[in-house]
């Protein structure tokens, strides 16, 4: 185990390193071709961070582990949520869009409600997602991708973009290789927590919510936490938005195609949850005088999630 251990650490490294380079490569993209950070956050860095869910996904559904597909997404919808707005809202108070608050915020609120109704009602068999229902996924999906293409037409020059001045070369090469670090990071993190928990003998539905979703999340944290930093709030608060969106429209409607998933329902209350704090974030961006989410909101942010954990562990 000592060697798991050891790995999991080197893992972390990885990925911070990863996540620097990303958000670097990410805001000179935006600057050079005043793009906003918003959608740069909601599309590359987004799509970037999510891949490890996607390979987890893919490689879970095609061996039916069909409560590892469910549990990594909305594990990972819920840490996204919770733990890295809340731990990004710490570090600075995540002042955003107006964009994000009426809009990209309600599409991931959507997206976690069609979720639960394709499962309980739209499915061909109850309790299900088939691949119909994959297909309706994507296709929100696509509808997605064109909403964020026509904000780059309509707020590509709404804001004035931080980050450092690279050449276009240099730009790829950062997000490129800052990618390649995030997947191989969050692979070694993935393999060996996952390793480490069968030991303890822990179910796949908890390992799906909790280790393997904190595990495939960890790019989403170090991205956001290092913008956070640096100050990039809106691919702090983008990428988690985007990926939370790409979760469920995309990996969720790749997986069904795959191979159709028997829904769990004791899914339900963790489906609760994560509807209710995309709600109570959208509501808490009107609390001040910005659309802002605050540090006693981003506290109570984490401090849902802990208890959330420790309610896992005492219930199992």
């Amino acid at each position: 185990m000592i060697v798991q251990i050891i790995l999991l650490i080197t893992g972390f490294g990885i990925l911070i390193i990863g996540a620097d380079w990303l958000v670097d490569g990410g805001s000179a993209l935006a600057r050079k071709y005043k793009i906003s950070e918003l959608a740069i956050g909601l599309t590359i860095i987004a799509f970037g961070t999510s891949t490890p869910e996607l390979v987890v996904n893919l490689f879970a559904a095609s061996q039916s582990h069909a409560d590892i597909v469910f549990g990594n997404i909305i594990g990972s919808n819920i840490f996204n949520l919770f733990a890295i707005l809340g731990i990004a809202g710490i570090i600075t108070p995540l002042i955003v869009q107006a964009s994000t608050v009426w809009k990209e915020i309600p599409i991931s609120m959507f997206a976690t409600v069609l979720i639960f109704f394709l499962c309980k009602s739209f499915s061909s068999e109850a309790g299900s997602l088939s691949g119909t229902d994959g297909l309706i996924l994507i296709t929100f999906f696509v509808l997605f991708l064109y909403y964020v293409s026509r904000q780059l037409k309509t707020d590509s020059t709404s804001l004035e973009v931080k980050g450092k001045e690279m050449s276009v070369l240099k730009i790829w090469t950062y997000i490129i290789a800052g990618l390649a670090l995030l997947i191989a990071g969050g692979r070694l993190v993935v393999v060996n927590s996952v390793q480490i928990a069968s030991e303890l003998g822990i179910s796949q539905k908890i390992i799906g919510l909790t280790i393997v979703a904190i595990g495939t999340s960890l790019p989403e944290l170090a991205t956001s936490v290092v913008a956070a930093f640096k100050r990039n709030n809106d691919i702090a608060v983008g990428n988690i938005i985007g990926s939370n969106v790409f979760n469920i429209f995309l990996i969720l409607g790749v997986s069904s195609i795959i191979r159709p998933l028997n829904y769990n329902t004791n899914f339900n209350s963790d489906i609760y949850l994560l509807g209710a704090g995309t709600l109570f974030l959208f509501v808490a961006m009107f609390s001040g005088m910005k659309k802002k989410l605050d540090r006693w909101e981003a506290v109570l942010f984490l401090l849902t999630y802990i208890g959330y954990t420790i309610y896992l562990i005492y219930k199992e």
